[in-house]
């Protein structure tokens, strides 16, 4: 088990009423840390907090609730933290994914960025300083999207945000490895997961695709990939293996090098080309 993730422990989940936050809440509760859950939306946190109190009755569960464009709302969290001991993970996972393609309206662009992006800066700048005095063992993990990868068209500003968050967190490891050895920073880059986000209609009793990977496949690959020291805590799913889902990574970045189209994956003059790369074929 990575070192931050230890009894006794401040763990901060954004976003942790439903989804992938719900589900790393609910392990970090297993693995006896203070979780403080973090989240806009009222009825749902109490909710969630009601939930893992009655499946983890040691849980010592703290819930704030605030959106994370707010600084308000972000300031009062970090109050909350400073009198439960030392924050050993902060988990940035809220996310909004509605759709805005590369001229379309300010609003939709501003409120994603502010919830994807402009958030996740906000609270390294509250929390980091902090970890790194502590000198004890602390990790921060982003929520990053293949979508901030391969950019896919379709939603440019979701797209346009996590792939910002991806290079923010690069940036963040390199200067944690400059500063100090006890704070580590991770990207976790899910594949397709049954979550609200993806499944807004979803209940309780709606079944799971099958191609889809469950919220807590994806806490585990986080928690395996975390201990091993990767950065990159990579999820496939049930559909996409890692196999492709690298070749696809490797053929967007040879875009750049070999001077293609901008998103040529999508351009038909090479559809026919990445789909033989895709099946094996080595040359890019």
């Amino acid at each position: 088990m990575h070192p931050s993730i230890r009894p006794g422990g401040v763990a901060v989940v954004t976003g942790s009423a439903a989804g992938i936050g719900l589900a790393i809440a609910e392990r970090l509760a297993k693995e006896q840390m203070k979780v403080v859950l973090f989240d806009e939306n009222a009825v749902a946190l109490d909710q969630a907090a009601s939930s893992l109190l009655s499946r983890f009755g040691h849980a010592a569960i703290t819930k704030v609730q605030g959106d994370v464009t707010s600084q308000e709302a972000l300031d009062r969290l970090q109050s909350h933290c400073s009198g439960l001991g030392p924050l050993s993970l902060l988990i940035n996972n809220a996310g909004v994914i509605p759709k805005a393609g590369p001229w379309d309206g300010a609003e939709t662009w501003q409120r994603v960025m502010d919830v994807n992006f402009w958030s996740v800066l906000r609270l390294q700048q509250l929390f980091i300083e902090k970890l790194i005095s502590q000198r004890s063992p602390s990790a921060i993990v982003n929520l990053g999207s293949k979508e901030g990868i391969t950019t896919p068209p379709g939603n440019a500003a979701y797209a346009v945000s996590k792939a910002a968050l991806r290079v923010l967190t690069e940036q963040l490891s390199h200067e944690l490895r400059q500063r100090c050895d006890h704070v580590t920073a991770h990207l976790l880059i899910p594949g397709y997961t049954f979550t609200p986000m993806n499944f807004p209609e979803m209940s309780r009793d709606t079944p799971k695709p099958k191609a889809a990977w469950s919220a807590e496949q994806v806490v585990d690959r986080m928690v395996e990939r975390m201990d091993a020291g990767d950065f990159y805590l990579f999820c496939e799913d049930n559909e996409v293996t890692r196999d492709v889902d690298q070749r696809r990574m490797q053929w967007s970045a040879d875009d750049l090098i070999l001077n293609r189209p901008a998103l040529s994956r999508w351009h038909p003059d090479y559809q026919a080309k990445f789909a033989r790369f895709l099946h094996g074929e080595t040359a890019p």
